[in-house]
């Protein structure tokens, strides 16, 4: 079996769901190469070989930033010619289009942010969430066709150093790098330190802050733990905070070590976003507000007095 993983990389950084990829990739067995697109690839395919696999590096100035066109006919050259029976990248904002897309074109099936991969035999399954995470259901290759399979952030542990891979530069024609849309800069929202799918600990706030001049306790918490800022639709909606920050449905799906709820009820729509992480918090004064039907630990209290000796016993221990 020969399994093709999608490294992720903005900026020339790669991200972490690169590293995931691949260890999803080797739990399968058989061979794992790496496709890497990247204005400069050489530092970036360094880290990735150390994993052990085979990185075939697409390297352009026209390659700086995101073109799902352009990734989708040089990724699509790369498929027909290594004929990978599985193709496995990131459920994060830019793979979900991709993902979508290359699939599309090479005729074949996909299963969509997924927390788990396995292998029976020949047959590989991915495990998938629905309905809020309240089910779980595989979905299994049935044709000839690569089985293409994103793995939503933090499902899998990274992918450890194992010796020396390989490194192919990819010849490109340039012709493949043309697109309809031309992407001629970037522009990032300025807010938390660190970013929310790739977090480990993420600290979020819900309209039981009470208002905007509030969302200060939320930051400071996460700011004494390393962690990652998160919010509810409502105070979003309402404008207390950016959307960069918003969890749930129509957010980002988060899946941290450490999940802590402040002020916030727990609605479907935000549970869908978080309820698969390893260890969930809430403080809320409400004892019977749903989001204590999932936690881990709760707390029911006034947050305003909670949230500020949480961060002032962080601040403690962490010196």
């Amino acid at each position: 079996m020969k399994i093709l993983t999608i490294a992720e990389q903005k900026e020339n950084l790669l991200a972490n769901v690169s590293f995931e990829s691949i260890a999803a990739a080797k739990s399968l067995g058989g061979e794992v190469i790496t496709a890497l697109l990247a204005a400069e690839t050489g530092e970036m395919a360094q880290a990735l070989v150390a994993k052990g696999v085979k990185v075939f590096a697409f390297a352009h100035a026209d390659l700086r930033f995101f073109s799902d066109e352009a990734y989708t006919r040089l990724l699509k050259g790369l498929i027909d010619r290594e004929k990978p029976d599985v193709v496995i990248g990131s459920a994060t904002f830019y793979s979900k289009a991709l993902m979508a897309r290359l699939a599309a074109v090479c005729g074949a099936g996909m299963a969509s942010d997924c927390t788990g991969v396995s292998k029976d035999g020949d047959v590989v399954t991915a495990l998938r969430p629905a309905y809020g995470g309240n089910v779980f259901f595989t979905v299994r290759r049935t044709n000839s066709a690569p089985f293409f399979i994103s793995l939503r952030p933090k499902a899998i542990p990274e992918a450890v150093d194992s010796g020396a891979g390989q490194i192919v530069n990819e010849p490109i024609d340039v012709a493949h790098l043309a697109a309809k849309a031309k992407v001629t800069g970037r522009n990032t929202e300025s807010g938390g330190k660190v970013s929310l799918t790739e977090a480990d600990i993420i600290v979020s706030g819900g309209r039981g802050i009470r208002g905007p001049e509030n969302f200060k306790l939320i930051e400071e918490l996460a700011d004494s733990m390393g962690a990652a800022v998160g919010a509810s639709r409502a105070i979003v909606d309402a404008g207390w905070v950016q959307y960069m920050h918003q969890v749930g449905q129509t957010g980002k799906t988060v899946n941290p070590k450490l999940y802590i709820a402040v002020g916030i009820s727990g609605a479907i729509q935000h549970l869908v976003g978080m309820r698969s992480s390893k260890t969930i918090v809430a403080i809320n004064r409400d004892k019977d507000a749903p989001i204590f039907n999932i936690a881990t630990y709760g707390i029911v209290g006034d947050l305003f007095e909670v949230v500020p000796a949480l961060t002032k016993k962080f601040r403690e221990v962490m010196k």
